[in-house]
């Protein structure tokens, strides 16, 4: 499922207001935006999200704007066969359905974005229907023609390590849209001046990281080169079904992890799920690539990518 933090910040903030929802309901090819990406329209012609990227998001205003008006919701197909989308700038060589809703309890009940504001905050996925008859969704399973989308648990990284490498890269997840927290009980490293706008946490990492049980849309990744703050967070990342384990440091320093991590007691399923040497490897230099290549490598991973190869 897309990212539609933003619209459904968007719904909230503009609730009450005639408003009209369009979700991409399949792809074919090349398609600019993931099946399941909204984009929400305010009646005064404001709007957030992208079902395209910028193509044919001009049509889907107009359209839109028919059904706050009133018109019956609609579900539209661009393609570079077609005039239409031609016209529109789909050039990209994909194809996409949009359908079009009302906001209303006929729609796309604004109740829903409550629902799914709640189980994202829990860390629970959901599942919203559309009936592809009626135009109407709901929680509730129909009979007949349905698009279901599912709203995932919110994307987190937990970085244990306040090094240079961990601003970059808390930098990049805030772009990403991860919500990130930096945890390492050395108070000289943990501050607001190195990390603003970032949450932080000075208890030690085993016990800060399975506070936030972590769930598969949860990171940690270890930096702080010191066993006795990676060592205990690593530990504790694997006993849960943490969606991506990473750790800096080379190959060499990563086998002596795995004998200490083993003499603890862990399995070698869950020391096989440590990314090590964090990231992928595309020759990073200086903690800004670093940093680029580790959320890369967490990001194949929340996408189920295969692993790059470490022999």
């Amino acid at each position: 499922m897309a990212d539609n933090d933003a619209v459904i910040a968007a719904a909230e903030a503009w609730r009450g207001s005639p408003m009209a929802i369009a979700t991409v309901v399949s792809t074919w090819g090349s398609a600019p935006r993931p099946r399941g990406s909204h984009m929400i329209v305010h009646q005064a012609g404001r709007f957030e999200g992208s079902v395209s990227g910028g193509c044919v998001e001009n049509d889907i205003l107009t359209t839109a704007a028919d059904v706050i008006a009133g018109a019956p919701f609609q579900v539209k197909r661009y393609g570079v066969a077609d005039a239409e989308a031609w016209e529109v700038g789909l050039p990209c060589g994909g194809e996409i359905s949009v359908m079009v809703q009302p906001v209303s309890a006929e729609g796309f009940d604004p109740e829903l974005f409550d629902r799914i504001a709640e189980a994202r905050a829990n860390g629970a996925a959901l599942d919203v229907i559309t009936n592809l008859d009626t135009g109407q969704s709901s929680l509730r399973p129909i009979e007949g023609a349905a698009f279901v989308n599912r709203y995932d648990p919110p994307r987190r990284l937990l970085i244990v390590g306040a090094v240079q490498i961990a601003q970059a890269l808390a930098g990049l997840a805030r772009e990403l849209g991860v919500a990130t927290t930096v945890i390492d009980p050395r108070a000289r490293f943990l501050t607001e001046e190195r990390f603003p706008g970032v949450t932080l946490d000075d208890r030690w990492p085993d016990e800060a990281v399975a506070a936030f049980k972590s769930d598969p849309a949860t990171a940690v990744v270890t930096l702080s080169h010191d066993i006795k703050i990676d060592d205990p967070a690593l530990a504790a990342a694997l006993a849960a079904p943490t969606g991506y384990v990473a750790a800096l440091g080379s190959r060499r320093s990563h086998a002596a992890r795995r004998e200490r991590l083993a003499a603890a007691g862990i399995s070698e399923a869950d020391l096989d799920r440590i990314d090590a040497p964090a990231g992928l490897d595309i020759g990073a230099i200086g903690p800004a690539e670093i940093a680029l290549s580790i959320a890369a490598a967490m990001v194949a991973e929340f996408h189920h990518k295969v692993r790059h190869d470490r022999a």
